[in-house]
């Protein structure tokens, strides 16, 4: 059952999302991650399977299936 870590909500609808995570230092933006989306506050949460995957992509053998340029900007 579904319970939103941020709001306490306990609806959720399913979506593919992407997300950027910093890999020791390096931005890797993964696509089409299985999610629950709090109906609330719209917070992503992934599910372990999905979790344990996409550590293995960005931390194995997986190669990218492309690459951009990212602005990155500074919080003043």
């Amino acid at each position: 059952m579904f319970h939103c870590h941020v709001c306490g909500n306990r609806e959720a609808r399913q979506e593919f999302v992407s997300e950027v995570f910093d890999i020791d230092g390096k931005a890797v933006r993964v696509e089409n991650i299985p999610a629950s989306i709090c109906t609330h506050c719209s917070e992503p949460t992934f599910s372990r399977e999905a979790t344990e995957k996409v550590r293995q992509m960005v931390h194995g053998d997986a190669k990218p299936v492309r690459s951009v340029q990212m602005d990155v900007f500074a919080y003043p």
